[in-house]
């Protein structure tokens, strides 16, 4: 049985194609339009799916789109009305994109799939990320927590999976939103809400949580079960297409920050203390949710579910033995979960337990483009670009070299990878023992925030003694304290901490390789690992544009799989 989940007309639209519960092809639009967060209607991921697959739309036998377009498109509409006479200018904007295409999804999906005659689904937005947090993960029943900006009503949901049935038991609706509250900060500290939040999450570390009580105290009321009501008051999110308003910066006494201004401390304290409530009120309702369920196992989901920091605080602090986060919680993934949704629960298709980690993740992250030898070696010669060839040996061995020898190395290679993150296919690798890495990193390649992290992948066997931590972080969604920070000092935050990727032999065995070889030239298990792409922009997709990466930045070499380019 093929079925295909679609997510779009928010942020992160995509496309997943499953068979018989099984990913077989995925990946973001955003990949082929080249605009980041693509929000639009799914097309070229999904012929890239079908292409991929070689699946003909007559044989998908039924597609589940993440969510309710009509309910979603009812709260609108009731907030409008709620709010009136503000909201006029959001109004005009919102509303004619709606009539326009987004209440026509159904059409939409039969005009991209010419000749599809089977049934379209629409379960609930946090339906989807529950089933998404489920279904991927190794456990035969497990509470979940999503926890998001907003789906149709609700906002942060618990939910219990069993077998192949996601059941939603309680949720918190609009507008009282624990992602649209740390949107909000973002908002405020000068970042791009659905894309800054991570920013939020990296600067935080560099201030005190000076703030907590002032937070508490006026802009959101917590209950011992972890459900908020927030202080409408301070947020402008219901009427407005901005986040806050002139109140919240009285509250404060400074107003919002623009992009370009400078980073002082005080909005590092708010930072801090905005990441201090989400975590705090994060645990409690991880709590209420142990006592209600009295499962040992916790499934997270929704965007909430990729501020590492949260997570591992969720690992070390609550109550449950087992914890699961897909590798992409957030809207993206959904396309997956609706799917899945689709198979077990709609079609009571009998559950295929994957408690195989490396399994799990090879059918879970490595399932985008790729670009063939001759491909990449017929983009090379058309373009009279130089190159030396290598056998996989001799390749883990030679980028293994460069990096210890300084150098930032573009790293594209195999399938890409599903999900915000690259995780040892379409990296930029360098040396974590070079203090001043970060900062090369930072100005010259990435272009982006000096505060900005960098995350390490290690070898997984060695994760114990380089971390606070004791079981694979495979998809870089948990910040742990360094144990040798002198060792790796180019990826171990101002805090302490970093953001970790575990690498297993059999996971992704070339990257494996490859980390093996720098460990074995340095004594050094671990490397810098950041996604190939440059501020404001998507991870590469194609060989052409990894080769652009190299000649706009100040990356030294690429490996265009076993082509080696020099700059």
């Amino acid at each position: 049985m093929f079925n295909l989940g679609i997510s779009c007309y928010y942020h992160d639209s995509a496309a997943a194609l499953l068979e018989d519960g099984r990913v077989i092809a995925a990946v973001e639009e955003e990949r082929f339009t080249r605009k980041k967060f693509d929000d639009d209607f799914p097309k070229m991921a999904i012929e890239w799916c079908l292409s991929e697959t070689g699946i003909s739309p007559n044989q998908i036998d039924s597609v589940a789109f993440y969510d309710k377009p009509i309910l979603k498109f009812e709260r609108l509409l009731d907030n409008y009305i709620a709010v009136a006479p503000r909201g006029l200018y959001s109004f005009l904007d919102t509303i004619p994109k709606w009539l326009h295409k987004r209440l026509w999804i159904k059409n939409d999906i039969m005009k991209n799939l010419d000749g599809f005659s089977g049934e379209i689904i629409f379960p609930e937005h946090h339906l989807s990320h529950a089933a998404y947090s489920f279904f991927t993960s190794p456990f035969e029943e497990a509470a979940i927590l999503t926890t998001d900006g907003v789906g149709e009503w609700s906002t942060t949901s618990i939910a219990i999976g069993q077998e192949n049935t996601v059941k939603i038991l309680q949720d918190i609706r609009w507008p009282h939103s624990l992602g649209l509250f740390y949107s909000a900060f973002t908002y405020f500290l000068g970042f791009q809400v659905n894309e800054g939040e991570y920013k939020l999450m990296g600067l935080a570390s560099y201030g005190k949580p000076k703030y907590y009580d002032l937070i508490l105290e006026n802009l959101v009321d917590v209950k011992n079960d972890g459900s908020i009501h927030l202080n409408m008051d301070y947020f402008a999110f219901t009427y407005d297409k901005v986040m806050t308003n002139q109140k919240f910066s009285k509250l404060f006494g400074i107003k919002r920050r623009n992009e370009d201004d400078e980073m002082k401390q005080v909005h590092f304290d708010i930072g801090a203390s905005a990441q201090k409530v989400l975590e705090d009120i994060l645990l409690k309702m991880v709590e209420y949710l142990y006592q209600k369920t009295n499962s040992r196992n916790l499934c997270l989901g929704g965007g909430v579910a990729l501020n590492g920091v949260a997570n591992y605080r969720i690992l070390k602090e609550s109550s449950f033995d087992n914890i699961h986060i897909p590798p992409s919680p957030g809207d993206a993934g959904s396309a997956i979960g609706a799917a899945q949704y689709l198979y077990y629960s709609h079609h009571t298709q009998k559950r295929k337990l994957v408690d195989n980690i490396t399994k799990r993740i090879i059918e879970n992250v490595y399932v985008g483009p790729s670009y063939s030898d001759n491909q990449i070696k017929n983009f090379l010669d058309q373009n009279n670009i130089k190159y030396e060839i290598f056998d996989d040996n001799e390749l883990v061995k030679k980028c293994a070299k460069l990096i210890a020898e300084g150098n930032v190395v573009g790293w594209y290679q195999g399938k890409m990878e599903w999900g915000p993150r690259a995780l040892g296919n379409r990296s930029i690798l360098a040396d974590p023992r070079i203090k001043e890495m970060k900062d090369i990193l930072n100005e010259k390649i990435k272009h982006r925030e000096s505060f900005r992290p960098f995350a390490p992948s290690i070898l997984e066997e060695y994760v114990s003694e380089y971390f606070e931590l004791d079981i694979p972080s495979p998809y870089m969604l948990m910040v742990s304290p360094v144990k040798k920070p002198d060792k790796i000092p180019a990826v171990t935050h101002i805090d302490g901490t970093g953001r970790l990727q575990t690498v297993s032999k059999n996971s992704n065995p070339l990257y494996y390789k490859l980390i093996t070889e720098f460990y074995n030239l340095t004594g050094i298990p671990v490397v810098i690992n950041t996604s190939m792409n440059v501020k404001g922009e998507p991870i590469v997709n194609t060989p052409e544009q990894a080769y652009n990466m190299l000649t706009k930045t100040d990356m030294d070499y690429i490996f265009l799989k076993k082509f080696l380019v020099k700059k």
